[in-house]
Formats: C-alpha cells, sequence, structure tokens
C-alpha cells in the first residue's frame, strides 16, 4: 500500500479542518462523541504545526490520515502504570483516518508506520489515550499489541491509556 507521509504546515490547515469534521460526523453516527468544534480545534494543529509534530499520510494525493507525535502529554497521563521508562517513551496524539479511506487497512498501515518512525527517532515505547466508547479506536490497538495501564478522565469522559514496546 503506497502511502506518502510528510510535516504538516499552516497551507494545509483547512484541509487538516474538513478531515476532523469528517471524522467528528463520522463517529456520530456510530454514537461515538470523543471529538467536537472544541477539540480538537483548529489551534491545536496550528501549535502542532509550529512544534513540527503533525503529520499528514496521503494515498493518491488525497489526505488519507493525520497524526501528531511528541514527548508531551497531559497531567493525567501519570494515572497509567506504564510499564517502560518514560524517558524512552513517545506519545501519539490526534490520530485519524479519513472516513472515505477507513476500513481499508489504513489505520493499521499509518500505525505501523508511526511506530516505525517513533522507533527511528531513539525511542523504546508509545504511549496513547483512546476514548473507552470508541470501540474502532480501541480494537485497531489492542489487535496491534496496545496494553491498557491505568485511565484518563477528560471533559468527553473516560480514555484508556495504552502503550507499547517497539
Amino acid at each position: 500500500m503506497k502511502i506518502e507521509y510528510r510535516l504538516g504546515t499552516k497551507q494545509d490547515l483547512d484541509d487538516i479542518y474538513i478531515l476532523i469534521q469528517q471524522a467528528i460526523a463520522e463517529m456520530e453516527k456510530h454514537g461515538i462523541f470523543q471529538w467536537d468544534n472544541i477539540y480538537p480545534g483548529r489551534e491545536d494543529f496550528e501549535k502542532d504545526i509550529d512544534n513540527h509534530t503533525l503529520y499528514l499520510a496521503y494515498k493518491e494525493n488525497t489526505l488519507a490520515a493525520l497524526y501528531v507525535i511528541s514527548g508531551e502529554c497531559d497531567d493525567q497521563y501519570s494515572n497509567g502504570q506504564w510499564e517502560y521508562d518514560e524517558k524512552s517513551a513517545y506519545i501519539l496524539h490526534r490520530f485519524c483516518v479519513s472516513p472515505a479511506f477507513q476500513n481499508q487497512g489504513i489505520g493499521k498501515a499509518v500505525l505501523q508506520h508511526i511506530e516505525e518512525q517513533i522507533k527511528g527517532m531513539g525511542y523504546e515505547s508509545v504511549r496513547l489515550d483512546t476514548f473507552t466508547e470508541n470501540p474502532f479506536a480501541n480494537k485497531l490497538y489492542l489487535h496491534n499489541g496496545y496494553e491498557p495501564r491505568g485511565y484518563a478522565n477528560w471533559r468527553k469522559g473516560k480514555f484508556v491509556l495504552m502503550e507499547k514496546k517497539l
């Protein structure tokens, strides 16, 4: 599967925002109220771009997915019973596959790319959080070797903290 990856730029913000709005509509069709007009917002993605942490994945010149990887995480991550050293962990945020590309293996392919990218940066594990009421995301992570390490509570509800050794 040919997928092209690159850092996001300010010129990509409109396309990013369209993808996020489409993803929110798709999730809401399935009763998943994880994201909304407050989070993730345009300013979150602007900050990610400024920090060089937002990546875009293109299939056939169309934005298929986006993700953020960084060393930053919310204070709620302290709730995790992490197995691997914090200094060797990198965090995956705002991973989103366009509804037009869902159920085609893109999520798994991009996740594997993210893991290789993080490993190539010298980190030994990946941490993330996923909404307990999003069965699609939970299944993706569990089927790809992520293990629950605890829970975080945010405005939208309960999230599972997960970790995978690379």
